[in-house]
């Protein structure tokens, strides 16, 4: 009876989590997890399936967080043929708010965000959200994310496609052609 509890609250923490149901381990496929919205409503990534999606960890307080400007207008420029930026605020290099509806506030206010974010997640570490151990199962370790503003590109199929690092601009020809080979034709 005590393995059965056991189980079940591991099972139950791993939904808490984000982690697939069912799953103790990291699915294959990466629109199988969900986050919460920064609003607080279930976010379950599978509502995208069908449509590339360019996850980001972001920051408010970082030398990149200008890259949230060229995010949102990628998310401007492509939205209409499918594709989903996904913010996942993080404060796991000390550089984010104190709450969700700072972070809200903030990337209304300095950047008119209209793009999907998640409540503040961390992305690295044993805490790390599962979706984030999923990227470094599939891509290695080095996929980090090492810093803020590391972005990741996930197929209509789930599949994990390409990372960057924080330097890479979100509006270079680098993503921006990998992004256009997973939409349709304008």
């Amino acid at each position: 009876m005590r393995a059965i509890l056991t189980v079940s609250f591991l099972a139950l923490w791993l939904l808490a989590l984000g982690a697939p149901a069912g799953s103790g381990a990291a699915a294959a496929d990466a629109l199988a997890y969900r986050f919460t919205s920064i609003e607080g409503e279930p976010l379950p990534l599978d509502r995208y399936r069908g449509r590339p999606v360019l996850v980001v960890n972001t920051a408010s307080f970082c030398g990149y967080t200008d890259q949230y400007a060229e995010l949102q207008a990628i998310w401007e420029r492509y939205g209409d043929r499918g594709l989903v930026v996904l913010g996942v605020p993080s404060d796991d290099f000390n550089q984010e708010m104190d709450s969700d509806a700072a972070v809200k506030e903030f990337c209304d206010v300095e950047f008119g965000i209209t793009f999907p974010l998640t409540t503040v997640s961390h992305v690295r570490g044993p805490e790390s959200h599962p979706l984030f151990a999923h990227f470094r199962d599939v891509l290695g370790d080095a996929a980090g994310p090492r810093w803020n503003f590391n972005k990741y590109l996930i197929a209509p199929t789930g599949e994990v496609v390409a990372a960057w690092p924080s330097a890479t601009r979100p509006g270079g020809p680098e993503i921006t052609g990998a992004i256009e080979r997973y939409l349709p034709a304008s």
